[in-house]
Protein backbone atom coordinates (compact mmCIF):
# COMPACT_ATOMS: atom_id res chain seq x y z
CA UNK A 1 0.00 0.00 0.00
CA UNK A 2 1.45 3.33 -1.14
CA UNK A 3 1.15 6.54 1.09
CA UNK A 4 -2.27 8.33 0.63
CA UNK A 5 -3.27 11.98 0.43
CA UNK A 6 -4.76 13.18 3.09
CA UNK A 7 -8.25 14.23 2.71
CA UNK A 8 -8.15 17.25 4.63
CA UNK A 9 -5.91 20.24 5.26
CA UNK A 10 -3.60 18.74 8.00
CA UNK A 11 -5.12 19.12 11.72
CA UNK A 12 -3.56 20.42 14.92
CA UNK A 13 -3.65 17.76 17.65
CA UNK A 14 -6.48 20.18 19.60
CA UNK A 15 -8.67 20.22 16.70
CA UNK A 16 -9.74 16.30 17.08
CA UNK A 17 -11.14 14.01 16.42
CA UNK A 18 -11.90 14.85 12.88
CA UNK A 19 -15.35 13.35 13.56
CA UNK A 20 -17.50 14.11 16.97
CA UNK A 21 -18.72 10.52 16.77
CA UNK A 22 -15.16 9.01 16.87
CA UNK A 23 -12.88 8.51 19.78
CA UNK A 24 -11.18 11.07 21.75
CA UNK A 25 -7.85 12.60 20.29
CA UNK A 26 -8.40 10.24 16.88
CA UNK A 27 -7.56 11.11 13.09
CA UNK A 28 -9.83 8.61 11.30
CA UNK A 29 -10.55 9.46 7.66
CA UNK A 30 -7.39 12.07 7.48
CA UNK A 31 -6.11 9.54 4.92
CA UNK A 32 -8.91 7.87 4.04
CA UNK A 33 -11.38 5.64 5.51
CA UNK A 34 -9.38 2.63 3.72
CA UNK A 35 -6.27 3.70 5.21
CA UNK A 36 -3.91 1.14 6.79
CA UNK A 37 -0.53 3.09 6.92
CA UNK A 38 -1.60 5.88 9.86
CA UNK A 39 1.23 8.07 10.80
CA UNK A 40 3.59 5.88 8.00
CA UNK A 41 1.69 8.45 5.49
CA UNK A 42 4.48 10.54 6.68
CA UNK A 43 7.79 8.72 4.80
CA UNK A 44 6.57 10.08 1.85
CA UNK A 45 9.26 9.25 -1.00
CA UNK A 46 10.54 12.70 -0.71
CA UNK A 47 11.23 12.13 2.89
CA UNK A 48 13.16 9.02 2.29
CA UNK A 49 15.60 10.73 -0.06
CA UNK A 50 16.31 13.15 2.44
CA UNK A 51 16.48 10.30 4.64
CA UNK A 52 18.95 8.73 2.55
CA UNK A 53 21.27 11.83 3.10
CA UNK A 54 21.98 10.27 6.46
CA UNK A 55 24.56 7.53 5.24
CA UNK A 56 27.62 9.48 5.76
CA UNK A 57 30.18 6.61 7.13
CA UNK A 58 28.24 3.29 5.85
CA UNK A 59 28.13 1.85 9.44
CA UNK A 60 25.57 -0.68 9.67
CA UNK A 61 23.56 -1.62 13.41
CA UNK A 62 21.32 -3.66 13.65
CA UNK A 63 18.52 -2.94 16.19
CA UNK A 64 16.85 -6.24 17.17
CA UNK A 65 17.15 -7.68 20.66
CA UNK A 66 17.46 -11.58 20.63
CA UNK A 67 14.95 -13.27 19.82
CA UNK A 68 15.77 -15.51 23.21
CA UNK A 69 16.43 -12.48 25.33
CA UNK A 70 12.81 -12.39 26.95
CA UNK A 71 13.11 -15.61 29.05
CA UNK A 72 10.88 -15.11 31.69
CA UNK A 73 7.34 -13.72 31.04
CA UNK A 74 5.97 -14.85 34.42
CA UNK A 75 3.68 -16.88 32.22
CA UNK A 76 1.93 -13.63 30.45
CA UNK A 77 3.28 -14.84 27.29
CA UNK A 78 4.65 -17.94 25.87
CA UNK A 79 8.73 -17.13 25.24
CA UNK A 80 10.01 -19.06 21.97
CA UNK A 81 10.68 -22.33 21.19
CA UNK A 82 13.35 -23.37 19.05
CA UNK A 83 13.80 -26.72 17.32
CA UNK A 84 16.45 -28.25 15.41
CA UNK A 85 15.53 -31.53 13.61
CA UNK A 86 17.57 -33.34 10.92
CA UNK A 87 15.50 -33.95 7.37
CA UNK A 88 18.48 -36.03 5.77
CA UNK A 89 22.25 -36.72 6.09
CA UNK A 90 24.14 -33.52 6.77
CA UNK A 91 20.93 -31.43 6.38
CA UNK A 92 18.59 -29.74 8.71
CA UNK A 93 15.60 -27.81 9.05
CA UNK A 94 14.76 -25.66 12.24
CA UNK A 95 11.34 -24.44 13.72
CA UNK A 96 10.87 -21.26 15.45
CA UNK A 97 7.56 -20.68 17.18
CA UNK A 98 7.28 -17.18 19.10
CA UNK A 99 4.79 -14.59 20.67
CA UNK A 100 5.59 -11.39 18.37
CA UNK A 101 5.49 -9.76 21.62
CA UNK A 102 8.39 -11.41 24.19
CA UNK A 103 11.37 -9.81 22.05
CA UNK A 104 11.83 -6.39 19.48
CA UNK A 105 8.23 -5.98 17.94
CA UNK A 106 6.17 -3.60 16.50
CA UNK A 107 2.76 -3.40 18.05
CA UNK A 108 0.48 -3.13 14.47
CA UNK A 109 -2.53 -1.39 14.48
CA UNK A 110 -4.37 -4.61 15.72
CA UNK A 111 -3.05 -4.82 19.11
CA UNK A 112 -4.67 -2.17 21.01
CA UNK A 113 -7.90 -0.41 20.66
CA UNK A 114 -10.38 1.92 22.72
CA UNK A 115 -12.22 0.69 25.22
CA UNK A 116 -15.67 0.46 22.90
CA UNK A 117 -13.83 -1.95 21.13
CA UNK A 118 -12.43 0.31 17.81
CA UNK A 119 -9.56 0.37 16.48
CA UNK A 120 -7.99 2.74 13.66
CA UNK A 121 -10.27 4.01 11.56
CA UNK A 122 -13.31 2.22 12.91
CA UNK A 123 -12.49 -1.23 12.37
CA UNK A 124 -13.66 -3.42 15.20
CA UNK A 125 -12.58 -6.01 17.95
CA UNK A 126 -15.43 -7.95 16.57
CA UNK A 127 -14.02 -7.90 13.15
CA UNK A 128 -10.30 -8.93 14.22
CA UNK A 129 -11.88 -11.98 15.95
CA UNK A 130 -13.75 -13.45 13.38
CA UNK A 131 -10.46 -13.27 11.08
CA UNK A 132 -12.29 -12.74 7.41
CA UNK A 133 -10.41 -9.98 6.77
CA UNK A 134 -7.07 -8.63 7.28
CA UNK A 135 -7.62 -5.09 7.27
CA UNK A 136 -4.90 -3.25 9.74
CA UNK A 137 -3.17 -6.44 9.20
CA UNK A 138 0.45 -5.69 9.55
CA UNK A 139 1.00 -6.72 5.98
CA UNK A 140 0.32 -3.43 5.52
CA UNK A 141 3.36 -2.20 6.06
CA UNK A 142 5.10 -4.80 4.33
CA UNK A 143 4.53 -3.70 1.05
CA UNK A 144 6.97 -0.74 1.65
CA UNK A 145 8.53 -1.12 4.65
CA UNK A 146 9.35 1.89 7.93
CA UNK A 147 11.94 3.84 6.21
CA UNK A 148 13.34 7.05 7.23
CA UNK A 149 15.23 9.36 9.20
CA UNK A 150 16.02 7.97 12.66
CA UNK A 151 16.68 10.02 15.70
CA UNK A 152 17.82 8.39 19.06
CA UNK A 153 16.98 10.13 22.35
CA UNK A 154 19.99 8.50 24.36
CA UNK A 155 18.39 9.32 28.02
CA UNK A 156 21.08 6.55 29.56
CA UNK A 157 23.84 9.01 28.46
CA UNK A 158 21.99 11.78 29.89
CA UNK A 159 20.98 10.24 32.65
CA UNK A 160 25.14 9.48 33.67
CA UNK A 161 26.00 13.24 32.34
CA UNK A 162 23.62 14.87 34.71
CA UNK A 163 23.86 12.38 37.49
CA UNK A 164 20.23 11.26 37.58
CA UNK A 165 19.83 7.97 39.63
CA UNK A 166 17.20 5.42 38.30
CA UNK A 167 16.58 2.10 38.05
CA UNK A 168 16.11 0.95 34.28
CA UNK A 169 13.48 -2.28 35.36
CA UNK A 170 11.57 -0.12 37.18
CA UNK A 171 8.87 3.10 36.37
CA UNK A 172 10.69 6.15 35.63
CA UNK A 173 8.85 8.93 33.70
CA UNK A 174 11.21 10.47 30.68
CA UNK A 175 10.00 13.68 31.04
CA UNK A 176 9.38 15.66 27.14
CA UNK A 177 10.93 18.45 28.23
CA UNK A 178 14.05 16.58 29.09
CA UNK A 179 14.10 14.46 25.52
CA UNK A 180 13.94 17.99 24.11
CA UNK A 181 16.80 19.16 25.80
CA UNK A 182 18.78 15.62 24.94
CA UNK A 183 17.72 16.61 21.10
CA UNK A 184 19.21 20.01 21.45
CA UNK A 185 22.56 19.37 23.14
CA UNK A 186 23.01 16.38 20.11
CA UNK A 187 22.66 19.52 17.95
CA UNK A 188 19.13 17.84 15.82
CA UNK A 189 15.84 19.49 15.67
CA UNK A 190 12.98 16.96 15.47
CA UNK A 191 11.65 16.89 11.61
CA UNK A 192 7.96 15.30 9.73
CA UNK A 193 8.49 12.02 8.99
CA UNK A 194 11.03 10.84 12.01
CA UNK A 195 11.33 7.77 13.72
CA UNK A 196 12.17 7.93 17.40
CA UNK A 197 14.00 5.91 19.09
CA UNK A 198 14.32 6.25 22.93
CA UNK A 199 17.02 4.86 25.52
CA UNK A 200 16.55 3.87 28.51
CA UNK A 201 18.59 0.72 29.62
CA UNK A 202 15.74 -1.69 30.20
CA UNK A 203 16.75 -4.57 27.44
CA UNK A 204 20.41 -3.90 28.79
CA UNK A 205 19.42 -4.24 32.20
CA UNK A 206 17.18 -7.23 31.64
CA UNK A 207 19.56 -9.33 30.03
CA UNK A 208 21.70 -8.99 32.84
CA UNK A 209 19.39 -9.61 35.55
CA UNK A 210 19.01 -13.09 37.46
CA UNK A 211 15.85 -15.15 37.53
CA UNK A 212 14.91 -14.31 40.76
CA UNK A 213 15.35 -10.66 39.14
CA UNK A 214 13.02 -11.00 36.21
CA UNK A 215 10.40 -12.95 38.39
CA UNK A 216 10.41 -10.07 40.64
CA UNK A 217 10.02 -7.63 38.37
CA UNK A 218 7.62 -9.78 35.87
CA UNK A 219 5.33 -10.20 38.43
CA UNK A 220 4.66 -6.43 39.47
CA UNK A 221 1.40 -5.69 39.21
CA UNK A 222 1.25 -2.99 37.64
CA UNK A 223 4.42 -4.26 35.42
CA UNK A 224 6.87 -1.13 35.56
CA UNK A 225 9.39 -0.14 32.98
CA UNK A 226 10.60 3.18 32.32
CA UNK A 227 9.79 5.18 29.44
CA UNK A 228 8.86 8.93 27.89
CA UNK A 229 6.01 10.49 30.07
CA UNK A 230 2.35 9.85 29.13
CA UNK A 231 0.29 12.71 28.70
CA UNK A 232 -1.80 14.98 26.48
CA UNK A 233 0.93 17.40 25.49
CA UNK A 234 3.66 14.33 24.44
CA UNK A 235 0.89 13.43 22.20
CA UNK A 236 0.11 16.42 21.34
CA UNK A 237 3.59 17.07 20.20
CA UNK A 238 4.02 13.82 18.42
CA UNK A 239 1.10 14.25 16.15
CA UNK A 240 2.19 18.06 15.71
CA UNK A 241 5.84 17.42 14.66
CA UNK A 242 4.34 14.61 12.34
CA UNK A 243 6.48 11.68 13.85
CA UNK A 244 6.27 8.51 11.78
CA UNK A 245 6.70 6.18 14.17
CA UNK A 246 8.34 5.39 17.74
CA UNK A 247 9.79 2.54 19.47
CA UNK A 248 12.22 2.55 22.58
CA UNK A 249 14.33 0.03 24.45
CA UNK A 250 11.78 -0.63 26.75
CA UNK A 251 8.33 -3.26 26.35
CA UNK A 252 6.43 0.25 25.83
CA UNK A 253 7.35 3.92 24.16
CA UNK A 254 5.77 5.25 27.79
CA UNK A 255 6.78 4.79 30.78
CA UNK A 256 4.18 1.99 32.79
CA UNK A 257 2.37 2.42 34.30
CA UNK A 258 0.71 5.90 32.93
CA UNK A 259 2.21 8.95 34.43
CA UNK A 260 -1.01 10.56 33.53
CA UNK A 261 -2.77 9.15 30.47
CA UNK A 262 -2.17 6.07 28.75
CA UNK A 263 -1.10 6.60 25.51
CA UNK A 264 -0.80 3.24 23.49
CA UNK A 265 -4.39 3.20 22.33
CA UNK A 266 -4.16 6.48 21.30
CA UNK A 267 -1.06 5.94 19.55
CA UNK A 268 -2.00 2.91 17.90
CA UNK A 269 -6.18 3.31 17.22
CA UNK A 270 -6.44 6.83 17.51
CA UNK A 271 -3.06 8.19 15.37
CA UNK A 272 -2.55 5.20 13.86
CA UNK A 273 0.94 5.41 14.76
CA UNK A 274 3.46 2.50 15.15
CA UNK A 275 4.84 1.58 18.52
CA UNK A 276 8.07 -0.23 18.48
CA UNK A 277 9.38 -2.02 22.01
CA UNK A 278 12.56 -3.56 23.10
CA UNK A 279 15.05 -2.21 20.52
CA UNK A 280 18.59 -3.26 21.13
CA UNK A 281 19.98 0.55 21.26
CA UNK A 282 23.47 0.21 22.79
CA UNK A 283 25.26 -0.22 20.18
CA UNK A 284 23.55 2.29 17.84
CA UNK A 285 23.99 4.56 20.92
CA UNK A 286 27.90 3.93 21.57
CA UNK A 287 28.89 5.07 17.73
CA UNK A 288 26.01 7.89 17.75
CA UNK A 289 28.38 9.01 20.55
CA UNK A 290 31.79 8.31 18.53
CA UNK A 291 30.52 10.11 15.81
CA UNK A 292 28.16 12.66 17.35
CA UNK A 293 25.57 12.29 15.44
CA UNK A 294 22.31 10.96 16.65
CA UNK A 295 20.04 11.10 13.42
CA UNK A 296 20.94 7.99 10.87
CA UNK A 297 18.98 6.17 8.32
CA UNK A 298 16.51 3.91 9.31
CA UNK A 299 15.17 1.18 7.53
CA UNK A 300 12.70 -1.79 8.75
CA UNK A 301 10.41 -4.78 7.47
CA UNK A 302 8.26 -6.39 8.79
CA UNK A 303 6.76 -10.03 8.44
CA UNK A 304 4.26 -10.47 5.69
CA UNK A 305 1.72 -11.99 7.78
CA UNK A 306 -2.13 -11.52 6.56
CA UNK A 307 -3.82 -10.12 9.74
CA UNK A 308 -1.22 -9.69 11.66
CA UNK A 309 -0.87 -8.15 14.99
CA UNK A 310 3.00 -7.37 15.61
CA UNK A 311 6.11 -8.49 13.65
CA UNK A 312 9.97 -8.30 14.48
CA UNK A 313 11.34 -5.10 13.23
CA UNK A 314 14.43 -6.64 11.46
CA UNK A 315 15.23 -2.63 12.20
CA UNK A 316 18.78 -1.60 10.70
CA UNK A 317 20.64 1.69 11.46
CA UNK A 318 23.03 3.21 8.96
CA UNK A 319 24.75 5.92 9.73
Amino acid sequence: MATQKMTREYPKFCELPLNPSDPPHSAWGLWGTDDELGSLNHLTPERTVLAAKEVKTGTRIGLNWGLEQMDYTGGFRDTIKHEIFEIGKNMNDDRITINTQTSTQWDGLRHWGFDDGRFYNGFTQKEILENKTSTLGIQAWEKQGIVGRGVLIDFVSYAKRKGIKYDALDFYAVPLKVAKEIAEECNFSFQAGDIVLLRTGFTTAFAAATLETKKTIMQKSPFKYPGLESNFQVLAWLWDTKIAAVAGDCPGFEAWPPSEHAMHNILLAGFGMPIGEMFALDDLAEECERLKRWTFFFTSQVLNVRGGVASPPNAIAIL
